[in-house]
């Protein structure tokens, strides 16, 4: 399946980011994982169709009610298996 890993910065922890961007992930088919990085950004890893993966780019642009996203970063990935959606 395709695969990219999205950086996402902002206020983008402490807002239910990962739990909302893992809800979205799930609704579109999309496996992988978030995570919170040192930084104050959040890095997404998803594997999905293109489409699911296009439509996850858009809903990261906006995330959660209480984020505030400056930027998104899309880079793709070798194609890839992944089992589930987790967060970390």
């Amino acid at each position: 399946m395709p695969a990219a890993r999205f950086l996402v910065r902002g206020r983008v922890q402490g807002v239910c980011f990962r739990a909302s961007t893992r809800e979205q992930a799930l609704a579109l088919g999309i496996e992988g994982h978030a995570v919170n990085l040192p930084d104050g950004g959040v890095q997404v890893l998803a594997v999905g169709s293109a489409a699911a993966l296009d439509a996850l780019e858009r809903w990261l642009w906006q995330g959660p009610p209480a984020a505030q996203v400056d930027a998104v970063e899309r880079m793709a990935l070798p194609e890839q298996a992944a089992n589930g959606f987790r967060i970390a």
